[in-house]
């Protein structure tokens, strides 16, 4: 979910581009040359170059291949008392001279193989001093750009005027990450591309859990903030000297990007625009402020925010949900305009019924979020709760107590009313709050948000709860791992696929909602149409409404079973058959078992048993929620104990299975996961815990003097 940065649009417009390739990318962390890392960037250049794009490449390497060589050499030709002596470092000229045939002899071999024609340019500082070799150079370099041929820079270390390639920084330029920001001015580059072993710039060590990468490196920001590690493990400066080359060229008006030449397609994905590696500019400065920034501190913001809710009485926290609820209330018909406006809006993009359902704040709703709301608040206070108490010694008391969580980041997709119940119960559970709603409720998230938060009291601060507004910003909030601590995506199957694919921070909710009735042979049928009818038609676009109805097969044909289906289709619900259902019954064929239609729409399939029931939901379900109807105790039990789902129901409505009817106050989702939480997630799932040990005085000193008693107390 890295996205396409709005700060790189320039890119489109890109054509004439310089690829430096750094040592530590074509080289193995024992020297030897990465043969398949350079076989994969010829492949990307190679592209690039039957697309149009002019380009030209600034490799580093030849003195690391050299030095590979001849140690080789001198270890094959030394005799044993030779390798008893102190080693001698190898003269640097000299493994320049040995590494930069044999470099180039591999660059050629790959791009022969990909039918394109390479070049050798070899330049040295001097040579830039002199204003006809500039002229020559441009010349050359322009041919051979026509002909659609690679020219390849390398330093010529060899004859190099400094006294040794590592040590000498003098000079036009005094390494290859310099030459390539010279010839990005020189050759007028529309992008300069540096290829390191790190994905870009860090605000620190890349091996620094604190370390963060710089998506747009401004200078005035971040010239002092950032701290370098060690330099290269190969080659010459590292970061150091890619961020001074990077500087020098985008000052003279070149950009340059900085990402990692060992990732997969990250030339490609640079071209594409994609927010990867470090963007410099020269008007970066000029731009707003980056959302790296903005999107960072409203998850610090949250998180300052939750601790003042927290340090506030029980009854100071419940007062600012009875204020939200009245808010609500006080806003109705504002509230009611702007969700209108979405839905129109919703209607003239053709979306899907189902999508518009969700999105329509239908009338008494808000009345009803209010009441909700109005619950949580007359809840038992959940923060702070002692839920152990154990002398662990004499005198030694240890309490296990009940504590937010800290910062949620909730993604959900298309209803309003998800974000006034996350709002809710993340104001009674005490966590910060950060919500990114779906573009269709736009303005019905906007308004609600404005609602909730006027709301809340400046000792706490509206920061509490953050509205987030675009998709790029979701991608830069899902590498907060250590602000946000928990995700909660509340959507398609593949919007959380994508969450859970693209983020460190633990993820908590459900893909889908294939939730099963089954109507065992013995079932009361009046009672099974009953069900069978709420779990279909009562609202159908929700994550536990029935979407496949098992049916016992001594049921098939039988009147019972044809009123129950005669209802659905009278209610107009399109009903699919499974392999047999379809043959028997006639219905057409459901394209898939594992379906979810959020419509009037279900399967109907016909099993032996209740085991084959059971086995049918674990292979085609969603482990949301499921049913049995039944009048066989036996068959009951079965179904309750083995079905392996969050919510498992007897003889009820799969719509029951809600954080509301659970008696919870509202919920931010329905988990199927087995970790945390699961099923609807209310108060409790918000909530961790944390130990409090009082003591007086007491050491451990080797557990010498200490007399465990690990005694329960009772609770105060």
């Amino acid at each position: 979910m890295a996205g396409a940065d709005p700060n790189r649009s320039f890119i489109k417009d890109v054509k004439r581009i310089i690829i430096k390739v750094g040592t530590a990318v074509i080289t193995r962390n024992d020297g030897r040359l990465a043969l398949g890392r350079i076989g994969a960037l010829c492949e990307q250049v190679k592209d690039l170059n039957a697309q149009g794009y002019e380009v030209i490449m600034v490799t580093s390497g030849a003195v690391g291949v050299g030095r590979q060589r001849l140690r080789y050499r001198k270890l094959v030709n030394s005799s044993f008392a030779d390798l008893q002596k102190p080693q001698n470092e190898l003269d640097g000229k000299a493994c320049a001279a040995v590494g930069q045939s044999g470099l180039m002899a591999l660059y050629d071999m790959l791009f022969t193989q990909l039918d394109v024609s390479s070049s050798q340019l070899l330049v040295t500082d001097s040579d830039f001093e002199n204003s006809n070799f500039r002229e020559r150079l441009r010349e050359t370099v322009e041919s051979l750009l026509e002909l659609r041929v690679i020219p390849i820079f390398n330093e010529n270390d060899a004859i190099s005027t400094r006294k040794a390639p590592y040590e000498d920084s003098s000079g036009i330029f005094w390494d290859n990450d310099s030459l390539a920001g010279l010839l990005a001015l020189e050759l007028k580059a529309d992008l300069l591309l540096l290829l390191s072993d790190v994905d870009g710039l860090y605000s620190g060590p890349p091996s620094e859990a604190s370390s963060k990468i710089i998506h747009t490196y401004i200078k005035e920001k971040h010239y002092h903030e950032i701290t370098f590690g060690d330099k290269s493990r190969v080659g010459r400066g590292g970061m150091t000297a890619k961020v001074q080359a990077a500087v020098w060229a985008s000052t003279g008006g070149v950009p340059v990007v900085i990402t990692s030449g060992c990732a997969s397609q990250s030339i490609v994905k640079v071209l594409q625009g994609e927010k990867i590696g470090t963007l410099f500019h020269k008007n970066a400065s000029l731009w707003e402020p980056s959302k790296d920034a903005s999107v960072r501190e409203m998850a610090v913001s949250a998180r300052d925010c939750s601790r003042r809710l927290q340090n506030l009485s029980s009854e100071e926290r419940k007062k600012i949900l009875l204020d939200v609820a009245d808010a609500l209330e006080a806003n109705e018909d504002l509230i009611r305009s702007e969700n209108e406006a979405d839905v129109a809006v919703a209607h003239e993009a053709g979306y899907e019924s189902s999508l518009v359902a969700r999105l329509t704040l239908k009338p008494g709703k808000i009345a009803s979020l209010a009441k909700s709301v109005r619950t949580l608040a007359n809840m038992k206070d959940p923060i702070n709760e002692i839920l152990k108490r154990t002398e662990v010694a004499d005198g030694l008391v240890l309490e296990k107590t009940s504590c937010p969580l800290g910062v949620l980041l909730i993604v959900f997709e298309s209803r309003p009313d998800a974000l006034v119940q996350i709002a809710s119960l993340a104001i009674r559970s005490g966590n910060g709050l950060l919500l990114k709603g779906g573009k269709e409720a736009m303005r019905s998230n906007a308004i609600l948000h404005k609602v909730i938060t006027n709301a809340i009291p400046d000792n706490v601060g509206e920061k509490l709860i953050g509205l987030v507004t675009t998709r790029d910003e979701i991608a830069d909030l899902l590498k907060l791992d250590d602000v946000i601590d928990l995700v909660i995506p509340r959507g398609s199957n593949k919007l959380v696929a994508q969450i859970k694919a693209t983020t460190k921070i633990p993820v908590l909710g459900h893909a889908d909602g294939v939730c099963h009735v089954y109507i065992d042979k013995s079932a009361d049928m009046d009672m099974a149409k009953r069900i069978v009818m709420d779990a279909k038609i009562d609202y159908p676009a929700a994550c536990n409404t029935m979407e496949t109805l098992l049916v016992h097969k001594d049921l098939a044909e039988t009147p019972e079973l044809n009123d129950v289906l005669a209802a659905l289709k009278t209610e107009g619900v399109n009903i699919y058959g499974g392999p047999v259902a379809h043959k028997i019954l006639g219905f057409p064929k459901a394209d898939s078992l594992h379906l979810e239609y959020s419509s009037m729409a279900c399967t109907v399939g016909f099993v032996d048993d209740v085991q084959s029931a059971i086995d049918h939901i674990h292979r085609y379900g969603s482990a949301h929620t499921d049913c049995v109807v039944t009048t066989d105790d036996k068959v009951a039990e079965t179904f309750l104990r083995q079905v392996d789902s969050a919510a498992v129901v007897y003889n009820a409505s799969t719509r029951f299975s809600d954080g509301a009817r659970f008696g919870l106050g509202a919920e931010v989702g329905i988990s199927t996961g087995r970790i945390h939480a699961r099923g609807p997630v209310g108060v409790e799932g918000l909530l961790t815990t944390r130990w409090l040990l009082r003591g007086k005085g007491q050491v451990v000193n080797g557990d010498k003097n200490v007399a465990y008693t690990h005694k329960s107390l009772p609770l105060q």
